[in-house]
């Protein structure tokens, strides 16, 4: 089973965001995880196209590009011409999503859905084989550092059973309160993808923190 790590930018030092992305080059990760939240969906404000269009310039890996922003349908395209290589949007936020996942397929991008905490993995069913990622929330979307939900465990393993049966090759995706302790546990629940963010840039050895939770 494949076990790949994103590390979040929303966590690292934007002052030296040059250096975070040269560290995750050299590292053992796989995917550059961006956080976009326009303050309406969440109640923060990250960063947006042109940070994404900086990032491409010297990342080495794809970015995996999570839009926690209202009518998320709306700014596709543009995402796509920054440079994101997979595009991730709340089902809570969007009202067609089949159209929505054709629309970034269409751009010749990875197509995901984000769940967040409280939505179920059921409401799925119908989208699931046409994904090739579902993002499960295991914090309240917004803001980095908070603890992790231990019910998403049973999410995971829910979700999982729904790919199997359907003899899907979705992915599953968790981001929020990832940490080197319970990444074993998250890729056995069924995960393939660890969002990974303060666990990794507040560590005193971020390359070796994420090699860890590569192989957990």
């Amino acid at each position: 089973m494949q076990r790949l790590i994103a590390p979040s930018l929303l966590s690292a030092d934007f002052l030296h965001l040059g250096d975070a992305i040269e560290m995750i080059n050299h590292s053992e990760a796989d995917w550059f995880h961006c956080d976009v939240m326009d303050g309406r969906f969440v109640p923060n404000i990250s960063f947006g196209i042109p940070v994404i269009q900086a990032i491409k310039k010297t990342a080495r890996k794809p970015l995996d590009v999570h839009l926690m922003i209202v009518e998320p349908e709306k700014y596709f395209e543009a995402f796509a011409k920054a440079g994101a290589d997979i595009i991730t949007f709340h089902y809570e936020a969007c009202t067609h999503i089949h159209r929505a996942v054709q629309q970034i397929k269409s751009l010749r991008l990875k197509a995901g859905v984000v769940l967040n905490p409280h939505t179920p993995v059921m409401l799925l069913d119908d989208i699931l084989s046409d994904l090739d990622l579902v993002l499960l929330m295991s914090v309240n979307p917004g803001f980095g550092g908070q603890k992790f939900i231990e019910r998403s465990y049973q999410k995971i393993g829910k979700l999982s059973q729904m790919i199997t049966e359907q003899h899907s090759s979705t992915l599953i995706e968790v981001d929020g309160g990832v940490t080197t302790e319970n990444a074993s546990a998250l890729f056995e629940a069924g995960a393939h993808v660890l969002v990974a963010g303060n666990a990794v840039f507040k560590s005193p050895d971020p390359q070796d923190t994420i090699s860890k939770l590569k192989h957990a």
